[in-house]
């Protein structure tokens, strides 16, 4: 039996410098979900984001449709839709939708809100909306299954409300929360029954918080008559690979430091100590693969064993490297990496040993069919046109030597 089949994908923020020009931007992240696409990759998920800068797309659902036309084949997912920012009966029928008008393509994925810029614009408090991402989802899973849901909050309030069309998904769209170090969106996909998005999953604290947080979400799910699927499961880390270390490392100096200042002087998530080598510090954390694609089968694997299996790797994109190199990196993890969890050669590799292993059988016969040939004509129409190592194959005698020219 073929082993199970490890899903990629990659999941898009997205993060752009200031200094690019926005409209390109977003044109060139449509291009990158067609790039994935045309690989093969399974599934791209899109953010949502309101503040800061970087993260430009406002709305996944907006993104999801424009690529959704694009493609072919790849599903693509909210990543994620802040719960706390919409009410659920919108959120729930604008995914309804593009349930229908990708013909089941579309994923939910769920969160708090990941900016507190975000929050505060809107007047949410901060230290609400964990509970609120919670009370929200309650509501969101049974309205994207179809149910007729009533709910009293203190932030919003249904009546009698359901989708008017029928999920086009059975029995809905595929959701999944986001989780990092904290207990909260394991707990929450535990009692739903949905999946795991780790995000962070390659930083020192998301990588051990990996077993921990499914063992929560296992805990969770058992509680409330559910059960966690560990195909539903995605591990979320960024790599930027190239033909050698020497080239990856010179790629991503290109955009390296804007992305690290992004996070230590906006973001407020300090990745790496202010004065290190970025690319050295990033590599030796093991934060993130800069190198082979050996190196990034290596790191996965890793992901593989701590975690005990899980059903998709998703790289954390960025603008690390120029577009070409970027497309490039991307394009080598499909062709060297993919093979190496998905099973993509067993097949081959075992074909290519059968015929080695009865090379001389087969030899044998070709040349016995071959010399049957040649016996056939020689009956027919004598030796005058047979080359002498012809007749020496089938009499098994060296051919005779050509007499030599007199001088």
């Amino acid at each position: 039996m073929l082993p199970q089949r490890l899903r990629f994908g990659a999941f898009i923020a997205p993060f752009h410098p200031v200094e690019e020009n926005p409209t390109l931007a977003i044109q060139r992240d449509l291009e990158l979900v067609e790039w994935l696409d045309q690989l093969n990759y399974d599934e791209a998920w899109i953010g949502e984001h309101h503040s800061a800068a970087y993260e430009l797309i406002a709305s996944p659902e907006v993104f999801i449709a424009a690529a959704a036309e694009r493609t072919k084949h790849i599903r693509l997912g909210t990543g994620v839709s802040s719960l706390p920012y919409h009410h659920p009966l919108m959120l729930a029928d604008r995914i309804n939708q593009l349930d229908h008008m990708t013909r089941g393509r579309v994923m939910f994925g769920a969160g708090p809100g990941a900016l507190v810029s975000d929050a505060w614009m809107m007047g949410i408090p901060v230290q609400k909306q964990r509970d609120r991402m919670d009370e929200a989802l309650g509501v969101l899973v049974k309205l994207l299954r179809g149910e007729e849901v009533t709910h009293q909050s203190d932030w919003f309030e249904l009546k009698n409300a359901r989708l008017q069309m029928t999920p086009y998904s059975r029995p809905s769209v595929e959701m999944a929360v986001a989780s990092q170090v904290s207990p909260t969106g394991a707990r929450a996909a535990g009692q739903h029954g949905l999946g795991l998005l780790s995000l962070g999953a390659t930083t020192t604290a998301g990588f051990n918080a990996l077993a921990s947080n499914w063992a929560i979400a296992t805990e969770q799910a058992a509680e409330h008559g559910q059960i966690m699927d560990r195909n539903a499961w995605r591990l979320v880390g960024p790599m930027h690979i190239a033909e050698t270390r020497e080239q990856a490392m010179a790629d991503v100096r290109f955009g390296l430091d804007k992305w690290i200042y992004y996070f230590r002087e906006i973001a407020n998530l300090p990745l790496v100590p202010e004065g290190d080598d970025p690319v050295k510090a990033m590599i030796d954390t093991g934060m993130a693969v800069i190198g082979t694609p050996e190196d990034a089968a290596a790191r996965i694997q890793q992901l593989v064993e701590e975690s005990s299996g899980f059903g998709a790797f998703l790289f954390m994109d960025h603008n690390w490297a120029p577009w070409a190199a970027k497309k490039r990196s991307y394009e080598l993890v499909a062709r060297y990496v993919f093979p190496q969890f998905q099973a993509l050669n067993v097949n081959r590799q075992a074909s290519m040993d059968w015929v080695r292993g009865n090379k001389e059988e087969f030899t044998t016969q070709v040349r016995a069919a071959v010399g049957a040939r040649i016996v056939q004509h020689i009956q027919e129409k004598g030796t005058e046109n047979i080359r002498p190592e012809f007749v020496a194959l089938i009499t098994g005698q060296a051919p005779a030597p050509k007499p030599e020219k007199a001088d």
